[in-house]
């Protein structure tokens, strides 16, 4: 390993009586154990802290590596594209390696508007980036696993549900404000507006429907609901 991929030796890192951390190789021999058969998820996982090394700092009593996320995407493109990996397999591990560490602080809470950057710059790779998050986890502390995990299944809940309203929201009736006023002579109003969100509710309940029909039940619906 020391000739193909020098940098995971480099992981055990050496220890002090007074600033300790977990063995970051152990750590991360058992993060690839944990993955699913997925070649980008695995290599990611090998390659997910990296970085670490080069950014080990003592700092305030405890040590620290902060962006190693960042400088992990780096070394993870470099190596990689050594070893001849496609194109693609190198920008999806490197990516996965750069947003490895996003997840973290979601117990403390996070908004609609973390969760939806979350989702939006994980893109196509959410699903393999969750799945890495939850091989992340080594603890052997169950019950802190068993969280964690919970954790994951919340922000994917919250995820789905977000993308759900976002789209209903973008959704718009078959026909606009301005048709439906032309067809049953109406003047800009509330009529207007309860009769689009019938629409789009007729919309999403049959689909998209002939124009002739679509006006027959408009005009079926003011008949039984005009004022």
């Amino acid at each position: 390993m020391a000739e193909i991929v020098p940098e995971l030796p480099a992981l055990r890192m050496e220890q002090d009586p007074i600033h300790r951390h977990k063995d970051v190789l152990a750590h991360t021999i058992a993060v690839v154990a944990k993955t699913p058969d997925d070649v980008v998820v695995r290599l990611a996982a090998l390659f997910h802290d990296i970085g670490k090394p080069r950014t080990r700092s003592f700092e305030h009593g405890e040590v620290t590596f902060r962006h190693h996320e960042a400088v992990g995407a780096r070394m993870t493109r470099k190596r990689l594209t050594a070893l001849s990996f496609d194109e693609q397999t190198v920008d999806d591990v490197s990516e996965l390696v750069r947003l490895s560490g996003r997840f973290k602080g979601y117990a403390a809470g996070w908004s609609d508007a973390a969760v939806r950057r979350y989702a939006r710059d994980a893109g196509p790779l959410l699903g393999r980036l969750n799945q890495l998050v939850r091989s992340d986890c080594t603890t052997r502390n169950l019950q802190r696993e068993a969280d964690l995990h919970r954790q994951i299944d919340d922000l994917e809940r919250r995820i789905a549900e977000l993308a759900e309203a976002e789209r209903r929201a973008a959704e718009r009736p078959q026909i606009d404000g301005g048709a439906v006023m032309a067809h049953l002579g109406l003047a800009p109003g509330p009529d207007v507006g309860r009769a689009l969100a019938w629409l789009l509710e007729l919309k999403r309940s049959e689909g998209e429907l002939p124009p002739d029909e679509l006006l027959a039940r408009l005009d079926d619906w003011w008949a039984q609901n005009g004022a």
